[in-house]
């Protein structure tokens, strides 16, 4: 599992805005149309979200102290990532392993991450369209939000 993530989200940043022209039968969801779901979600579990304006939800657990990531830096991270019901897709407990550049990240990261500094925790829930949209990757179906839960570590 720890090698799918990179991959993944590599190859979202690559396909992003052009996939669904490809697949006559993917239609993209708004982030207005799963608001309910991710607020529902939210409440379920206890996460007190605020909501960004990009549609992001995330909500700060530790704000962290060191360097804020920019789309410039490289970010070694722990994380869980799970679709909203409960199935676990991936996740890292090693941040040696990571080590990406946040800038080829899925959008919901570029735009998540940077929220907390070095040594913060974060929930993000994010809207399909800023993951892996209408087509999906992997184990991921089209049109699903994601939960993470991330801890930034270190960013370089």
């Amino acid at each position: 599992m720890r090698n799918f993530i990179l991959p993944a989200l590599l190859l979202s940043v690559l396909l992003n805005g052009t996939s669904c022209v490809k697949d006559s039968t993917c239609s993209p969801k708004s982030v207005a149309s799963e608001a309910p779901q991710i607020q529902s979600f939210a409440a379920a579990n206890g996460i007190t979200t605020t909501a960004h304006g990009s549609g992001l939800y995330y909500e700060v657990m530790d704000p962290g102290t060191g360097a804020t990531a920019t789309l410039n830096s490289t970010i070694y991270i722990t994380y869980t990532g799970s679709l909203l019901d409960g199935t676990v897709f991936d996740q890292q407990n090693n941040p040696a392993l990571t080590g990406w550049p946040l800038s080829q990240l899925i959008e919901g990261w570029r735009v998540g991450i940077p929220l907390v500094k070095e040594g913060g925790h974060i929930k993000l829930i994010v809207p399909s369209s800023m993951g892996y949209g209408c087509t999906g990757y992997g184990s991921i179906p089209g049109n699903a939000v994601l939960f993470f839960d991330i801890h930034v570590i270190d960013v370089q």
